[in-house]
Parts: C-alpha cells; structure tokens; sequence
C-alpha cells in the first residue's frame, strides 16, 4: 500500500509539472537511491556563453564550467557538445526535510514537507563572497515577502556612498521578485537582478537565486520550514546498487580530499566494494558530477553488499 501511495504522489506531481513549471522537476530519492537526475548533452548554439547555456538548464555558472573545463566559458565554439550536470547526489544529513543548502557546490535543494512522498526540487545559488561568507548552521523560514524593498546596510552603502537608503521593488532592486527571511535575520534567500551570479560567490552573505527559479520555491515553502546550510565539497551515494561520488572544488575550505571521501565511505561501510582508482581521478578531477566508482570484480562477481542505510 505504501508503494502504491508513492507511484498516485509521484504521478500527481508529474502531471502538475505538465502544466505548471512550480512543480517541475521533482525528483524521487530514498535512503539506498541518493543519487537523483540525469546529466544530457547540449550543443552549443550560434553567439551562447556557458553563462547562457547554464540559466537555460537552470545549473549554476561553477557547476557548468567545472564539467566542461576544456571550453571557454565566454565563447564556446559553436556546435560543441556541452556537458549538463543535471544529476547530483544528496548531500549528507540526518533528515531529509525543509530546505538544504551545500555551500561547496551553490545548490539548494527542498524537500517535499511529506516524508512518505520522497520527493526533492533542487536550484543553483549564488552565496556569499569572502569575508562576506553565507553561514552555516539549522535556521528556519521565519518570513516571506512579495515584491521587497531592499534596505542597504551601513556596509554595504560604505562601500558605494550612492545608495539610497531603500531600494523599492523593481528591476534595480537586487533581492528580486521575492525573499525569505532566515531566522538569522540579515540572511534572505532570495531572487536576484543579476542572474550571471548564479553558482558564484557574489552577495553579501544571502542566498540568491535565478528570477525565474525564486518564485516557484517561494510558492511552496511555507513559514517555519527547516534550513540547513552545510559545507560538502565530497559527497557519497547510491544509485542502482553502485557507489558513486561528487567533488566540488571549495576554496574556502581547507581538506584532505582523499581523507574526506575515505570517512564518508567507510561511514556507509561500502568502502570495500569501490575502485580506488576511480575514486582518485574524480577527486583530482572535481567536475561536481557523480561518478561511478563501484569496483568491476564487484559487478562482475555478484560482490556487491549495500547496507540497509
């Protein structure tokens, strides 16, 4: 029966997304399928920057240019092939609930408030720069607001004298569309006049994302939901029996990625079942898109032994 009732939500959801683009895009996961999305292929069209090409597939700037590191990112010869990372694996919590938040790779992913349903929606961000730096930490949503009036703090009109002291809504206003207020007060997610900063570390400290992208999160989220902003620049899971890991290039912090992968697949005891080498050269890689790393004998062989996670 439980079965059942996740196939009429799924369905239900597909259907909405047939006609609403707030709905589109939720993707099923469960604690042995954490691994959600499939990458595709693009060819590059006549006068497209990757910044383009990116906001089309609503992927962020760094996880696009870090799958295609051999193109120019401002002129990609045309009729390239483009890599789309639209697969991601789920980042490392307790509780899939609320809004979660990896600062390492810019995404922001919402689940469905029913556990029963397992269902997530994911968008690229934009996240504070350095010395600016978007917390860590749980908060909650503790207010939203349609159509903000930007009040620039003492800071930020420091650093340009010519700032009003409110910017009232519209296309000069950089929250955008829509804002969530965080229970940390002076962090927003919100949407953004400057839609090249998606997935690059450009605001204050707030969370911003694309216009189009604000106000179908904003829709669906209500008051009081759980925000957990975490940084994961490695991140291990399960798709189909296989092990599969995502690295993202972090400069804001300093590890042992070797290390790192190490912990978090031996913490879900599958670290016998992987190809070391595999998992080397996508670590030195850092493309920020899951790879396969499940050892040949262990597919070959049967040897294969996925834990009840």
């Amino acid at each position: 029966m439980e079965l059942i009732n996740r196939i009429i939500i799924l369905l239900f959801f597909c259907s909405l997304a047939a006609i609403s683009p707030a709905f589109a895009e939720f993707y099923p996961y469960s604690h042995t399928k954490t691994v959600i999305g499939f990458p595709i292929t693009y060819i590059v069209q006549k006068n497209e920057s990757l910044i383009e090409i990116a906001r089309k597939f609503s992927i962020g700037f760094n996880e696009i240019a870090a799958a295609n590191p051999s193109l120019d990112p401002f002129v990609p010869e045309e009729g390239y092939p483009v890599k789309i990372p639209k697969s991601w694996i789920l980042p490392e919590i307790e509780q899939y609930t609320g809004i979660v938040i990896n600062l390492s790779e810019m995404r922001l992913y919402y689940f469905l408030s029913e556990e029963s349903s397992h269902l997530v929606r994911t968008f690229p961000i934009g996240i504070g720069t350095e010395g600016n730096d978007t917390p860590e930490g749980l908060f909650t949503v503790v207010e939203k607001i349609v159509d903000p009036s930007w009040y620039p703090p003492e800071s930020i009109r420091k650093e340009n004298p010519d700032l009003p002291k409110v910017v009232p809504p519209g296309p000069e206003n950089p929250l955008g569309s829509h804002a969530m207020r965080l229970s940390r007060a002076t962090i927003l997610i919100h949407g953004t006049n400057r839609p090249f900063g998606i997935g690059r570390r450009v605001s204050h400290g707030c969370i911003r994302l694309y216009p189009e992208d604000i106000p179908r999160l904003f829709r669906v989220v209500p008051l009081k939901t759980k925000v957990t902003i975490v940084k994961q620049p490695v991140k291990v899971g399960i798709m189909n029996n296989d092990v599969y890991i995502e690295v993202h290039r972090d400069q804001s912090l300093s590890i042992n990625y070797f290390d790192e992968a190490v912990r978090l697949l031996r913490k879900k005891n599958i670290y016998h079942i992987i190809d070391k080498e595999k998992m080397i050269s996508a670590l030195r890689q850092k493309r920020g898109i899951p790879v396969n790393i499940t050892a040949q004998k262990a597919t070959k062989w049967g040897l294969k032994k996925i834990p009840n996670l």
